[in-house]
């Protein structure tokens, strides 16, 4: 602090200087005081006119010259500055065009101390940061729904999953496209809402990936992490707890391939925002909460050699084993799985065929279905049909005579959990909104059941 001062041709008191970092509540971490202290320091002494910084906010870090340097979290401080109703912020440079994205606010980019200094004195006209803001910025994908060759079923499985957010997994032998398809679902999620992107952008802002990046994100995240991922990588955490892959993935999809492969320290970690759609991370300095709502997309093997169940290869796994691969997979977890889907390998025929569905195709569909949700469940602070309350399921899912006669039998075929239960019928509310039909059928509450079956992998499970 003092050689910044000194640097920047400013005097710093040869006195006892006594700082006040109120509320003392609070827990205060990280380099963005230097650059407030600094001016604060100023201010007492006179070199700067206190009633000038009276209304603003003032965060970055100082190097030892007097520069002033960026921060992480710039967004989230941006939206409390208007929230305060304060006149304005005064950031890093580097930082400015991430906080103007909040309209209604005056942001102040500097360079320095000096800079911010003369600006107070009336001596500094900075930049308009705000017109060099840009609408969005995207995170690009590559690959196209019309490279996949057959697999039709797991094809509408993805756009089910992508209109209603649906959690998904994907069982079937090696080589038979699990992997090829789930990179290729961000090219049919839907667009983002205002509040969806702020959100999560307020979560890249917060883990400092926003680096170069100056406005909001607009497209939705795909979150591939390796199974060789720490707890504190997959759900956050840290001495001072940063967002992990989960809360990375808010609004978008984690996507997890080899599933068994995770240890299950950390698959058992996935329960809490897989129900919950947040993450609370608790440490001895503080308790911090993240959002997680993120549709997981899972894929894997039915055994460690690739081909239980598989019809044209003979397993040579011992039924230990295949017990012990897929017993990695808990119940619990499984059962806040949405969809379970069985993926056969690709017929020769499938791969001489032209495929003529398209991404974009299949994302028209599903945003057809999406503005059906948001006009469905306007004011109730819930985006798809995956995140229904029970109170919800029973108001917005009913179904008919039939339709009730059907679940009945399903129910007790398949032994299902009363959360299954209320999962297959979101999923049937979605098939019904890419009909564009107000209420769930019969033939909708039936392909719904056909992706909450796979009794044949799982069986060892329940011996």
């Amino acid at each position: 602090m003092r050689a910044a001062i000194k640097n920047q041709d400013f005097d710093f008191p040869i006195k006892r200087i006594t700082l006040n970092l109120a509320p003392a509540d609070i827990k205060k971490e990280g380099p963005h005081f230097d650059f407030p202290i600094a001016l604060g320091i100023l201010a007492a002494t006179e070199q700067v006119p206190a009633s000038a910084l009276e209304g603003y906010a003032i965060v970055g870090e100082l190097s030892l010259d007097g520069r002033v340097r960026p921060i992480n979290g710039i967004l989230p401080m941006a939206i409390e500055v208007k929230q305060k109703a304060l006149k304005g912020i005064v950031v890093p440079l580097e930082n400015a065009e991430e906080a103007a994205v909040i309209k209604g606010i005056e942001v102040i980019g500097v360079k320095s101390l000096k800079e911010a200094v003369e600006y107070f004195k009336g001596e500094f006209k900075p930049d308009d940061i705000a017109s060099k803001v840009q609408d969005a910025f995207s995170l690009d994908f590559e690959g196209d729904f019309s490279e996949v060759k057959g697999q039709e079923v797991i094809k509408r499985a993805l756009e089910i999953a992508a209109a209603g957010h649906h959690n998904l997994i994907m069982v079937g032998p090696p080589g038979s496209g699990k992997t090829m398809i789930a990179k290729r679902i961000p090219t049919i999620l839907p667009s983002m809402t205002f509040e969806e992107s702020l959100e999560l952008t307020k979560i890249y802002s917060i883990a400092g990936l926003l680096a170069g990046k100056s406005s909001l994100i607009k497209t939705r995240p795909f979150r591939a992490p390796h199974h060789s991922i720490t707890p504190v990588g997959l759900v956050g955490g840290g001495r001072i707890p940063r967002p992990g892959e989960v809360s990375l993935a808010h609004h978008g999809v984690l996507f997890l391939d080899e599933l068994p492969e995770f240890s299950k320290e950390i698959l058992e970690l996935l329960r809490e925002p897989l129900e919950e759609g947040k993450i609370t991370i608790s440490r001895m300095n503080a308790t911090v909460t993240y959002p997680a709502s993120f549709m997981l997309v899972a894929a894997m093997n039915p055994c460690p050699c690739g081909y239980f169940q598989d019809p044209f290869h003979e397993c040579s796994c011992p039924p230990h084993k295949v017990h012990s691969y897929l017993s990695k997979i808990s119940g619990p977890l499984l059962d806040r799985i949405d969809m379970q889907v069985g993926v056969l390998p690709v017929a020769f025929s499938d791969l001489e065929k032209v495929n003529s569905t398209d991404s974009a195709t299949i994302r028209n569909r599903v945003e057809l279905a999406r503005k059906l949700q948001l006009m469905r469940y306007k004011g109730q602070n819930i985006f798809y049909n995956s995140q229904l309350t029970p109170a919800m399921v029973n108001k917005y899912c009913k179904l008919g005579k039939a339709e009730k006669l059907l679940m009945k039998e399903a129910f007790e075929k398949l032994k299902l959990s009363a959360r299954a239960h209320n999962k297959i019928l979101k999923v049937a509310r979605t098939i019904a909104d890419l009909d564009q039909s107000e209420n769930i059928k019969e033939i909708h509450l039936a392909e719904a059941l056909q992706f909450r079956n796979l009794d044949k992998y799982f069986q060892y499970l329940k011996v």
